[in-house]
C-alpha cells in the first residue's frame, strides 16, 4: 500500500495540468487500478442507498407500520439530513485518529450493521422481536378514503423509536463514507494536476447515478410489487460486496496518514478573532492586531493537544482559518438549494402517490383495456422510477460535459468558473420546485371538484388525481440539471479551496450544510402541520394528502430558493474579486510577512 506523508499545505492542487486528450483513462495513469476500485465502491454503495430511500415513505406508510404520509416523509427527509449533517463526525475522525482508509472501512461496518434492520422489520416476528405488537390506534385502513372515520388526531408511530435509531446509526455510516470516499477517492489522482482532479469528479458523480439506476431499476421494482424483505436485503448485500471490493484494492490506493484535528485551533482562532480589533492598512505593516503569534509552539501545543509529526505552524494555522472564513458564507447560501433538492425522495414522491400511477403488465381479463384504476394489474409502475429522469439527465449529460463541452470552453477561455455554475444550478433548482407548485396546485383542483380514483399501490390504497405520472418528469428533470451544475461543482470548490491539512473537515461541512438544508426542509414541513391553519396540516393524513396545501409549500420554497440564489450571486462575485486581488498581490513584495507574529508595541 503506498503511502503519502506529505505536510498540509493552502493549495494544495497547483501542480502541472493533465492534457484534455487522449482516453478516459489518459489523466489517470498508474491510477487505473485505484480510481476503478473506487468508482466501483461508490457505484455499490449509492445503490444501497437509493435502495433503502427511494421506497422509504412508501415502507412506513404501508401496512406493515401505517405511518402517515407526512411523518412518513419527515422521517425521510430527518435521514437524508442526518446522513449529510454527521460528516464532518467521519471526516475530524480520519483526520485526527484513523486515516481515511480505515475511517472508510470502519463506516462501511457500521453501515452494514444498520442496513439489516430495514429486512429484518419487513418481517412480522422481525417486528415482534423489535418493536411489540400494533395497538390497534395503528390500525386505521379506512383512514386512507374519504369516509370520515379518521381521528383528529395522528397517533404516535409505531416502531418509531426502533426505526429513528437504526435510521440515526444508518446515516452515521452513510455520511462518513460521505466525508472520506469522496476525497480518498481525488487523493489518487491529485497529483496528476487540477485538470484530473475535475474529471475524477465528474466521473464520481457519474458512478453516484450509475448506482442510483441500478437501484432504482430493480430494487424499486421488488420492494414496490414483489418484496420488502427481499427489497431491503438487497442494499445489504450491496453494502456487503463494496466493503469485499474496497478491503480487494487496498495494495493499489494511495493513502495518506492522520495529519492531526485543526478544529480546535480554528476554534480558537476564531474566538480571537472575534475580540481582535481591525486597524487601516498600511503598506509595510501587519493589519490584524490580536493574532500574536506564541512563540516556538505549533498548532497542535497551541490547541492544548501534544504536538505530533508534521503539524502545521501558526502561520499556516491562521491562513486556514482565513480560507474558512471566507469558504463559511459562499457555503451557507447554499442551504435552501438543498432544502429543495431534496424533495426528490420525500414530497415529490408523496406527491407521485396522488397521480394516477399506469401500470406495467396487465391481467388477461382486461383484454388490453385501459382501466381507471390499476386494482386488475399484476404490476404498477414504481414511484420512484420518477428519480430515473434525474439521473437519466446526469448520465447523459455528465460524459458529454466532460469529454466534448467543458474542453471545447475551456480551449476558448470560457468556461465558467465553479461558482458560477453552482449559480446556474440554483436556478433550475428554482424551475424545479416552481413546476411541482403548478402540478400540484393542478392536482388539487381535482380533488376539489371530486374527480379522484381510487388505485392500490403494494397493499394499500390510494385516491389520487387523474392527472397521469408523467407529468413530475420535467421537475425531476431539472432538478437532475441542477445537480450538474450546483453538486459537481460544489464537491470541486470544496475540494480544491480547501488546505490540504483540512480536506477531510472541509469536505464534511460541505456535506453538513447538505444535511442542515434537508433538517431544514423537513423543519419547515412539520412546522406547517402543526396547527388548523398550517398548510400542511392534515387530520385525516395516514397517507392522503388531498386536505393538504402542498403546493403552498412548494411556492414558498421556491421563494426562499430565488432570494438566497441573488445572494449567493453577491457572495461568490465578493469572494472571486477577493481571490483575483490575492493572486495579484502575490505577485508583488509582500512586506507585511515580515512582522507576522511580533506583537504591537
Amino acid at each position: 500500500m503506498a503511502r503519502d506523508r506529505g505536510q498540509g499545505e493552502l493549495k494544495p492542487l497547483l501542480g502541472r495540468e493533465a492534457s484534455l486528450d487522449g482516453s478516459l483513462w489518459s489523466a489517470f495513469k498508474g491510477r487505473k487500478a485505484a480510481c476503478a476500485a473506487v468508482l466501483l465502491v461508490e457505484i455499490l454503495e449509492r445503490a444501497a442507498f437509493f435502495g433503502i430511500v427511494s421506497n422509504l415513505v412508501l415502507y412506513l406508510n404501508s401496512s406493515n407500520f401505517n405511518w402517515g404520509g407526512l411523518q412518513a416523509s419527515r422521517a425521510a427527509l430527518l435521514f437524508l439530513g442526518a446522513s449529510y449533517l454527521l460528516s464532518p463526525i467521519g471526516g475530524w475522525l480520519a483526520d485526527v485518529y484513523l486515516g481515511r482508509y480505515w475511517t472508510i472501512i470502519l463506516s462501511f461496518l457500521l453501515y452494514l450493521g444498520a442496513a439489516c434492520l430495514l429486512p429484518v422489520t419487513a418481517v412480522k416476528d422481525g417486528r415482534l422481536s423489535l418493536c411489540g405488537e400494533m395497538s390497534s390506534s395503528h390500525i386505521n385502513p379506512s383512514c386512507k378514503n374519504h369516509s370520515g372515520d379518521c381521528p383528529q388526531q395522528t397517533p404516535s408511530q409505531y416502531c418509531a423509536p426502533t426505526i429513528y435509531i437504526g435510521l440515526l446509526v444508518l446515516a452515521l455510516g452513510v455520511s462518513s463514507i460521505k466525508a472520506n470516499l469522496t476525497p480518498f477517492g481525488a487523493d489518487q489522482v491529485t497529483d496528476r494536476g487540477r485538470e484530473a482532479t475535475r474529471r475524477f469528479f465528474n466521473w464520481f458523480y457519474w458512478s453516484i447515478n450509475i448506482g442510483a439506476v441500478i437501484s432504482l431499476l430493480v430494487v424499486a421494482f421488488v420492494q414496490q410489487n414483489i418484496s420488502f424483505l427481499i427489497g431491503y436485503a438487497i442494499p445489504a448485500s450491496c453494502v456487503a460486496l463494496a466493503l469485499f471490493i474496497f478491503l480487494l484494492a487496498s495494495p493499489t490506493f494511495v493513502t495518506k496518514p492522520p495529519t492531526g484535528s485543526q478544529v480546535s485551533v480554528l476554534l480558537q482562532l476564531a474566538c480571537q478573532s472575534s475580540c481582535c480589533r481591525r486597524v487601516p492598512r498600511i503598506r509595510g505593516t501587519c493589519t490584524r492586531v490580536g493574532f500574536h503569534r506564541p512563540h516556538a509552539k505549533s498548532a497542535s501545543s497551541l490547541a492544548g493537544d501534544k504536538p505530533q509529526p508534521g503539524a502545521s505552524s501558526y502561520e499556516e494555522d491562521v491562513a486556514n482559518f482565513q480560507v474558512m472564513m471566507k469558504l463559511l458564507p459562499v457555503l451557507l447560501t447554499f442551504i435552501p438549494y438543498w432544502m429543495v433538492y431534496f424533495q426528490m425522495q420525500s414530497t415529490y414522491y408523496l406527491q407521485g402517490l396522488h397521480l394516477f400511477v399506469p401500470n406495467i403488465f396487465q391481467d388477461s381479463q382486461t383484454n388490453g383495456s385501459v382501466l381507471p384504476t390499476n386494482t386488475t394489474s399484476s404490476y404498477t409502475f414504481p414511484d420512484a422510477w420518477l428519480l430515473l429522469a434525474n439521473v437519466v439527465v446526469l448520465l447523459a449529460l455528465v460524459p458529454l460535459k466532460d469529454r466534448v463541452i467543458d474542453p471545447f470552453l475551456m480551449r476558448r477561455k470560457l468556461l465558467p468558473s465553479a461558482l458560477k455554475r453552482m449559480a446556474l444550478g440554483m436556478f433550475f433548482g428554482f424551475a424545479s420546485i416552481i413546476t411541482a407548485g403548478v402540478l400540484e396546485t393542478e392536482r388539487l383542483w381535482y380533488v376539489t371538484h371530486n374527480q379522484t380514483i381510487s388505485q392500490r399501490i403494494g397493499k394499500d390504497e390510494y385516491f389520487a388525481a387523474p392527472l397521469p405520472i408523467w407529468w413530475q418528469i420535467p421537475q425531476y428533470l431539472l432538478i437532475g440539471v441542477s445537480e450538474i451544475f450546483a453538486s459537481i461543482p460544489g464537491l470541486e470548490f470544496a475540494y480544491s479551496e480547501a488546505p490540504k491539512s483540512m480536506q477531510g473537515a472541509i469536505m464534511g461541512l460541505f456535506f453538513f450544510i447538505s444535511g442542515v438544508g434537508s433538517l431544514l426542509g423537513s423543519g419547515l414541513l412539520t412546522l406547517l402541520s402543526v396547527s388548523s391553519q398550517g398548510w400542511m396540516h392534515c387530520p385525516e393524513d395516514y397517507g392522503n394528502i388531498n386536505h393538504c396545501h402542498m403546493d403552498y409549500y412548494f411556492f414558498l420554497l421556491a421563494g426562499i430558493q430565488m432570494v438566497t440564489c441573488m445572494l449567493f450571486v453577491w457572495i461568490s462575485s465578493r469572494y472571486e474579486k477577493q481571490q483575483q486581488r490575492e493572486r495579484e498581490q502575490e505577485q508583488e513584495p509582500d512586506f507585511c510577512h515580515l512582522c507576522i507574529g511580533h506583537e504591537e508595541d
